[in-house]
């Protein structure tokens, strides 16, 4: 070892991670013993906006013709902190910083991040080992039930068609084509989740709008009528529970639509809304200026932003019998929240306290595309993680580097993408991340690993272009390659709905089609449901600790694991067609004593992985000083 630092190595960063506030942190660094120094070396740490504090580091023991300093830092605030190490020697001040995703490195790289959370920050345990399933409600399954006051202005498709995607002469896509997904359709196929192994579903908007993505929201308190009634939503949540399985809602709070009660600026309501008089309640949610003019979100005329921290509106939201307390009384475990960077922070903090209320099983995730832990957003740094505001975010970080490890990416890079975001979240948070592979946001996975980039390509090509026969199974392949990591990798597999039976779709709305009942792919539908079914079957994928094992061009493994009992799983992907073998003998297995092979080929000591496949391992990890890499 030649390195100075490893913050993955808890030799060296005592314990792994993000802390809680007045929790020890030990630091240790290692210099050559030939190194001359003018005074001790010393921990610098620092918060933004905060001096720096200089903590001495004294002798730790001698080993190998190093010197280790050691250091202990008991942080009194919660924040995102930075340090660095820095020594004089002959009268010249030197640094140790990180030089790649670990290791520290003399008088170059950048600041180590050290994440302090709150100390009673916890996160719901109900979803913890759970598998969460996404649905676009319009889009999954249709009861088939008339629905009342439905407005005439929606036009009704049938099931399957391509939804509509081209603009108006005034360069506007209504969205106003629906295929009648309903919330009775998602009760009637909540046998078919749990078969899946589901205990969460996460639904895009239910309220009332007037466009079927309904992120433009015209009524908080009711349901859109197409699917259905506030009632039915609560037999919905009713119905699932006895299943095993919770619901959370989407939550559009940056912004209303233009087309809502609240706004009302087509008249199609007939209360006064804000941009009809000054004299409405809602006026002073919104921000005008000149001749009915308003500031929208990203501009989108349609959708009039909200100021979050107006009195008024905050009350309306998370206010005593506000629009969250209405949702929770009806059933609801959570929210997730859209585009939770336009969240100002005294927002979310009064949102997580009005979710709380029904008690800290209930749950508050964010939309965050990035590292949320250090995240800033219009010159703010968030605070999403310190136990204030959020339990979780959308995990992106962790889907682009699936997608890229299974496009060809190296392992390393793959294991220090994924060690990274461990690193740098609480770890109840990394227990509920939300891991997906598609999103309503984004390109099916299986478009993304089977065809062509779409990200320059127009509307009209999405629409003409399926996936051919040969693209389809290049894509379907590493899909369930990727689906073996989303759902063994710590954090909790979301499934865009569609995506287990094989449903193609590139960018919006194409990624919003309608689910192929009956038309299924069943061999990937069943290679999902033994996947749900190994996770569910294996406590260590709650809340246990990750260690990468294998680290190849073919392979990668790592062991999840109990840090009391030593319960492990281990898990090894072949990424290629190439058969390859895995010896249980190697020394990186040391540390483990074998028992059952749950999925896989064993031959001997030996773990034969055909091209494409993944194995599953029981084992026991055996109590040594513990390391994250």
């Amino acid at each position: 070892m030649s390195y100075f630092y490893n913050s993955w190595d808890q030799d060296y960063k005592f314990p792994f991670g993000a802390i809680r506030r007045s929790q020890s942190c030990q630091f240790t660094i290692r210099l050559p013993e030939e190194t001359p120094l003018d005074f001790s070396p010393v921990l610098v740490v620092f918060r933004t906006g905060f001096k720096e504090r200089f903590l001495p580091m004294n002798v730790k023991e001698r080993e190998n013709g190093y010197v280790l300093y050691t250091a202990t830092l008991i942080p009194k605030y919660a924040g995102v902190h930075y340090y660095y190490f820095s020594y004089t020697s002959n009268g010249v001040r030197h640094y140790i910083k990180r030089g790649d995703a670990c290791h520290g490195v003399l008088d170059q790289g950048e600041m180590f991040q050290l994440t302090v959370f709150g100390k009673r920050y916890q996160t719901p345990k109900f979803l913890k080992g759970g598998i969460m399933y996404q649905i676009f409600p319009d889009r999954f399954c249709s009861s088939g039930k008339q629905h009342e006051n439905v407005p005439s202005d929606r036009v009704m498709r049938n099931w399957g068609e391509l939804p509509y995607y081209k603009p108006d002469q005034n360069g506007h896509v209504w969205n106003n084509d629906y295929f009648g997904g309903d919330l009775d359709g998602i009760r009637s196929k909540l046998p078919y989740l749990k078969d899946l192994g589901v205990t969460c579903i996460y639904l895009n908007p239910i309220f009332e709008s007037h466009e079927n993505h309904r992120y433009n929201t015209a009524n908080y308190r009711k349901v859109d009528p197409l699917l259905g009634t506030n009632e039915d939503f609560r037999t919905l949540c009713e119905e699932a529970e006895t299943y095993g399985i919770s619901v959370i809602l989407d939550g559009v709070f940056s912004h209303t639509g233009a087309d809502s009660i609240y706004f009302n600026k087509f008249g199609r309501y007939d209360n006064l809304g804000a941009y009809q008089s000054e004299q409405s309640p809602y006026y002073s949610w919104y921000h005008f200026w000149g001749n009915k003019e308003y500031e929208s979100w990203w501009g989108i005329d349609t959708l009039p932003n909200v100021d979050e921290n107006n009195p008024s509106y905050t009350k309306y939201i998370c206010g005593e019998d506000g629009v969250l307390d209405y949702w929770m009384s009806l059933g609801a475990a959570g929210y997730r929240l859209d585009v939770a960077d336009e969240l100002p922070d005294e927002f979310l903090d009064h949102l997580r306290t009005c979710v709380k209320k029904f008690g800290e099983e209930k749950i508050v995730i964010g939309e965050v595309w990035e590292d949320a832990s250090n995240k800033e957003a219009y010159g703010v740094k968030r605070r999403y993680l310190l136990g204030d505001q959020l339990d979780s975010v959308m995990n992106y970080p962790f889907r682009e580097a699936i997608i890229a490890y299974i496009k060809g990416e190296a392992a390393t890079t793959f294991r220090d993408r994924i060690m990274g975001i461990l690193e740098n979240y609480p770890k109840c948070t990394v227990d509920v991340l939300m891991n997906f592979v598609s999103t309503h946001d984004i390109e099916r996975a299986i478009n993304r690993f089977g065809g062509q980039p779409c990200d320059d390509k127009s509307k009209d090509w999405m629409a003409g272009n399926e996936l051919s026969p040969e693209e389809y199974n290049r894509g379907k392949t590493m899909l369930k390659n990727a689906m073996v990591l989303q759902f063994f990798l710590p954090g909790v597999p979301s499934i865009y709905y569609g995506d287990e039976v094989g449903l193609q779709g590139w960018k919006d709305p194409f990624n919003r089609r309608c689910f192929p009942w009956g038309q299924e792919d069943t061999d990937l539908l069943e290679y999902t449901r033994q996947l749900g079914k190994i996770r569910r079957e294996h406590a260590v994928f709650a809340e246990g600790t990750i260690e990468f094992l294998v680290l190849e061009d073919q392979v990668v493994g790592f062991s999840r694991y109990d840090l009391e009992t030593g319960g492990s799983v281990i898990v090894l992907l072949n990424r290629w067609g190439e058969t390859a073998m895995v010896s249980l003998r190697d020394k990186c297995f040391d540390r483990y004593a074998f028992s059952t092979v749950i999925s896989g080929i064993c031959d001997g000591d030996a773990i034969i992985l055909p091209g494409n496949s993944y194995a599953v391992i029981s084992a026991v990890r055996r109590k040594t000083t513990e390391t994250a890499e």
